[in-house]
């Protein structure tokens, strides 16, 4: 060896070689897009501090077979291109057998083109644009119902207590804005509920007095809203400061079902009531326990968003644990075999109604009260009784 150093390089490189191997055969790496800076990033926070609980829980149970689960996360900003450039390197240079997450329905839409191109499994967690499963996509699946299924529990709640005979749609000019307040109008109608204004706006936009102007002057019955966080809580703060007098305010899940939109609309976040997938109160398996650690970590309970990555982590252990191999065409036809009960509920990928690989499960709605999100319907899984009707802002302390 002395005569051949060379040769000794060579041995202890070939060592080093196996030895990341064999560490590498023990860990399954896996990256995932999300937005962690940008407009959508308390979004994408949520969704990374509930997948590493889950990682942290499966690791501690052995990983999955036998494995340690390793996630790492990819900033997408939010912006559906740079997405797309994430998923093309995570399929063409990474090799990564599946690939789930991103937040907003444009950045799963640009992942699910990619990955439905390539052959290759991904799982939408939180993107609810109809249509992402309406393509007769085979490789694309998506936990969270659709937009279409949002406002179920709210119609629900709606028919049997507000029975309100008006509505004005706000939304914002997005994927998940504009499915959402389509399908609230179709809802409507079947409801016999007459849409009396029906506007839309740009992200980020700072004055809404203008359009807020225009629904007080049709004083709807109910005025629903399609935002995310900081557009939910500017809303809210400037019908207060208008007075417009509805007989309920209402969110289309999204921004006004997040502790913050508590935290920035203040008062005036009081009595709204909004959609939502998911509930710190739900009785599912498993779900108290995790919106209890997520509090104690992070110092308030998750979101539905939360709940959903938790739930894909599990997931994923249990589609690749029934998976023949770790092949792209395996670990898709494990997909499409799931029935598995989790914290977030359900999920089983049906075909029906239009859609294909879609989740289908109840959806809830929670209210504001005393400055607190709380479970109102279904009744049967309420964590406390509905407040309606709503007081006028004037004769509110």
């Amino acid at each position: 060896m002395r005569k051949h150093p060379g040769v000794l390089i060579f041995v202890l490189a070939l060592c080093l070689g196996w030895a990341g191997m064999a560490l590498a055969q023990n860990e399954i790496q896996l990256s995932i897009p999300l937005p962690l800076t940008g407009q959508q990033a308390k979004f994408g926070e949520i969704e990374q501090k509930a997948y590493m609980i889950a990682v942290e829980e499966i690791n501690a149970k052995g990983g999955i077979k036998k494995k340690k689960l390793v996630l790492n996360f990819e900033d997408s900003q939010g912006k559906p291109e740079i997405a797309r450039s994430i998923a093309e390197k995570l399929i063409d240079v990474n090799k990564q057998p599946i690939v789930f997450g991103e937040y907003s329905s444009s950045c799963s839409k640009a992942v699910a083109a990619v990955a439905e191109e390539r052959k290759i499994p991904y799982v939408v967690v939180t993107g609810a644009a109809d249509d992402i499963t309406q393509q007769k996509y085979k490789y694309v699946y998506r936990i969270c119902p659709s937009n279409a299924y949002y406002a179920v529990g709210l119609m629900s709640f709606l028919n049997e207590v507000v029975k309100p005979k008006s509505v004005a749609i706000l939304y914002e000019s997005s994927d998940f804005g504009t499915s959402g307040a389509d399908d609230m109008e179709k809802q409507a109608a079947k409801a016999g509920m007459k849409v009396l204004l029906k506007e839309k706006y740009e992200k980020g936009a700072v004055d809404f007095k203008p359009v807020l102007s225009q629904v007080k002057a049709a004083n709807p019955d109910v005025i629903y809203m399609v935002s995310y966080v900081m557009d939910a809580a500017l809303l809210m703060r400037q019908i207060k400061e208008l007075r417009i007098d509805s007989k309920l305010f209402a969110g289309g899940a999204a921004g006004f079902d997040i502790p913050e939109f508590v935290g920035n609309a203040k008062e005036a976040a009081e009595y709204v009531v909004t959609a939502t997938l998911w509930s710190p109160q739900v009785s599912y398996p498993g779900a108290k326990d995790f919106a209890e650690k997520y509090k104690a970590k992070h110092g308030s309970y998750p979101s539905y968003h939360g709940a959903e990555a938790y739930a894909m982590t599990y997931l994923l252990k249990d589609v690749l644990e029934r998976s023949a191999s770790m092949k792209p065409a395996d670990i898709n036809k494990a997909l499409k075999a799931t029935k598995l009960m989790t914290a977030f509920g359900p999920i089983q990928f049906q075909d029906k109604d239009g859609f294909q690989n879609q989740n289908f499960m109840e959806t809830l709605v929670r209210q504001v009260i005393k400055g607190e999100h709380q479970t109102i319907w279904p009744k049967k899984i309420a964590s406390a009784g509905y407040l309606y009707p709503i007081p006028r802002w004037r004769d509110r302390k």
